[in-house]
């Protein structure tokens, strides 16, 4: 038996090293992208399936940048399946010379195939596609898709399904008055194979993206349609903004106090065409810069951007100086105080644009910074030349960033000094973890002393920390650098989780945790003190929510208990669903849970801190601007707004449980 069982291994063993020519895998079409979507799309899961979404309205974008699309219909159909239909010149459908087959057959089924490699030959001059890879992609992940054309007074019908085509091409003539209609309609669903969440889509999320492209294309109209299989819940929207990026600038500030009206200006440069829009604001204490690149988002900046940083904070400088409202000429003005309050938004059009990707989210053109940075210099420089009002209080308002930021510098100091590694200089009431390996820790922020004490017995303490706060923190949003640095409690998360100086580049390995947990009450002030922390996260180090690092932990809001068994139901709903499953003499008692203080430390371990049981919700900032606009209105300055959307919400909430 040992002998044989030996052999076996040793035959096994000679296979797995045995690697010869006939173990290279050549995938062939489509298949590359079935068998690792995550490199096309970022993920199988809503992101990916969302970004499906926006391949193919990107290609009917180009159309309008290049000035043959003015109307763009996207429809989120009840079978879960999307189309997008534009009124461009419609994908060519005449033989392909090297496939020998049809035009739309080839860009639909052939990796990098398409009209956007630049060049005399390319169909478009700037365009947003680089790869040729987008509708090829969304075919190969739908087990359904179905495309038609309208081009030369005919109209052209073809489906696929998985990346294949499953009806030959087929076209008619077009009824006289109809004769001169032309463009693309590309309806899919997407393949359930493939997704590892549910097929959903969400019409805030892509309603956010239209609502972008739509002001970063003034000339374009884009309609989104919701049809549900309960005609009152159908819903439309049609975008249209002739202003363009004046009227987003606008928009991101609506709850804001503005220093003076929007400025903004268009200009082309050695073919590169730049637009942009800028606006201070009184009560705002950080920045917000969103940078386009022939309308796809970089998320992650580019030299447009540092172009525009650079000549900004060399112009105001020398302004300030030449103007004398900077009066000491050893005061220099950073990047950071002269972009305290700042709202812009920079969109370029390149010819041949350089992304890092297929996501797209940084621009790499050298000669795009250059272009930028001379373009924002001498238009700056003249609008304020002219209007010095509107330099002096741009000036006025860095001057005091910078105050600002010299009174809070002892405080900064202290931030600096203190190691987190030491811990001497952790705060007293953080109960840390065994663990020092960040990876693998995890920190709970808990609102008091009890729910701080349960959690402390309920834990792991091998790699579970818990910070309790003391009442609510500070609201950043209001406050400028130095009250926000006075502030015990927000230096005790500044130092317990190592997140280092506001405004200094973002640092993972600094962090002490790569799970920060926040752990609230199911109340109103739970609420808020969530709300406060989420602020001060994103205000103060966004890239935290980039790098996924931000939870929510979900405490059931019931326990019942019948007989022996207990159970734990985390929403109404699944309370509902609970009681229903017993008879209907059955008796059992129900408790709701106001504060993680009123748990046994071991309920609390078993509901909400087993990594194996809870249930946490992982927050991800999908549309920066709209998440401004979002804290800007929940926690600014402005009582007006916040009353309105108040009482536009009313309606939503059941007033049986309401907490008063």
């Amino acid at each position: 038996m040992s002998s044989s069982t030996a052999t076996e291994s040793f035959q096994e063993n000679a296979s797995s090293k045995a690697y010869g020519s006939d173990q290279i895998q050549v995938l062939k079409g489509l298949e590359p992208v079935r068998k690792r979507p995550g490199m096309y799309i970022g993920s199988t899961g809503p992101r990916g399936l969302h970004h499906l979404v926006y391949e193919i309205l990107d290609n009917a974008i180009d159309e309008a940048q290049a000035g043959y699309a003015s109307k763009i219909d996207v429809v989120l159909y009840s079978d879960n399946s999307v189309s997008i239909t534009d009124n461009g010149r419609g994908i060519p459908t005449d033989l392909h010379p090297d496939t020998k087959k049809s035009a739309l057959e080839t860009v639909l089924t052939v990796l990098h195939a398409g009209g956007k490699f630049g060049g005399s030959n390319s169909g478009y001059s700037v365009s947003g596609g680089l790869h040729g890879v987008g509708l090829s992609v969304v075919n190969a992940l739908s087990e359904g898709l179905e495309v038609t054309v309208w081009r030369d007074g005919m109209e052209y019908k073809q489906r696929y399904s998985r990346g294949n085509p499953v009806t030959i091409l087929t076209g008619y003539s077009l009824p006289v008055e109809s004769r001169d209609r032309q463009g693309t309609c590309v309806r899919f669903w997407p393949d359930k194979e493939v997704f590892t969440t549910a097929i959903q889509f969400d019409y805030n999320t892509i309603g956010g993206r239209v609502r972008e492209l739509a002001f970063l294309n003034p000339k374009l109209t884009i309609t989104l349609k919701k049809e549900d299989n309960d005609p009152e819940k159908n819903q439309y929207d049609e975008y249209f903004y002739a202003g363009g990026l004046v009227e987003y600038v606008k928009w991101l500030n609506t709850d804001k106090k503005s220093l003076h009206d929007v400025v903004g200006f268009r200009k082309e440069i050695d073919g590169i065409a730049i637009d942009m829009a800028l606006q201070w604001c009184s009560d705002a204490y950080s920045d917000m810069i969103l940078g386009y690149a022939n309308s796809i988002r970089t998320i992650d900046g580019g030299t447009h951007i540092d172009g525009f940083k650079a000549s900004l904070t060399r112009t105001l400088n020398n302004l300030g100086k030449k103007s004398k409202i900077v009066k000491d000429k050893d005061i220099n003005l950073s990047g950071e105080h002269v972009r305290e309050g700042l709202t812009c938004i920079i969109s370029v059009k390149v010819p041949s644009p350089e992304f890092e990707g297929q996501t797209k989210t940084r621009l790499g053109n050298p000669e795009v910074r250059k272009v930028v940075d001379q373009s924002v210099q001498e238009y700056l420089t003249e609008y304020l030349e002219l209007h010095p009002d509107v330099l002096d209080s741009i000036l006025s308002k860095s001057l005091n960033a910078l105050k600002a930021a010299l009174a809070a510098k002892k405080a900064r100091e202290l931030v600096r000094q203190k190691s987190v590694l030491r811990t001497s200089s952790l705060p007293g009431k953080l109960a840390d973890c065994s663990s020092t390996n960040p990876e693998e820790s995890e920190i709970f922020i808990v609102e008091g002393d009890s729910a701080g004490g349960s959690a402390k017995q309920g834990r792991d303490r091998r790699f579970q920390a818990i910070l309790p706060l003391r009442g609510k923190i500070l609201n950043i949003e209001r406050k400028d650098e130095a009250a926000m640095y006075k502030n015990e409690e927000i230096q005790n998360l500044i130092l317990g989780l190592g997140l280092g100086v506001k405004g200094e580049d973002f640092k993972k390995d600094a962090l002490r945790y790569h799970k920060i947990i926040i752990l609230t009450d199911a109340d109103v002030d739970g609420a808020h003190i969530r709300t406060l922390l989420l602020t001060f996260f994103f205000r103060y180090q966004r890239a935290l929510f980039e790098e996924g690092c931000i939870y929510v932990g979900v405490p059931p809001l019931y326990k019942v208990e019948r007989g022996k068994q207990v159970y734990y139901c985390y929403d109404d709903e699944e309370l509902k669903n609970l009681q229903n499953s017993f008879p209907h003499n059955a008796s059992y008692n129900i408790q709701r849970f106001k504060g993680l203080g009123e748990m046994m430390p071991l309920q609390l371990w078993e509901t909400t801190l087993d990594p194996e049981r809870r249930l946490l919700k992982q927050l991800v900032v999908e549309d920066a601007a709209e998440a401004n606009i979002v804290f800007s209105s929940l926690m600014g300055a402005r009582v007006d707004v916040r009353k309105e959307l108040i009482q536009n919400a009313s309606r939503m909430v059941n007033i049986d449980q309401l907490d008063i």
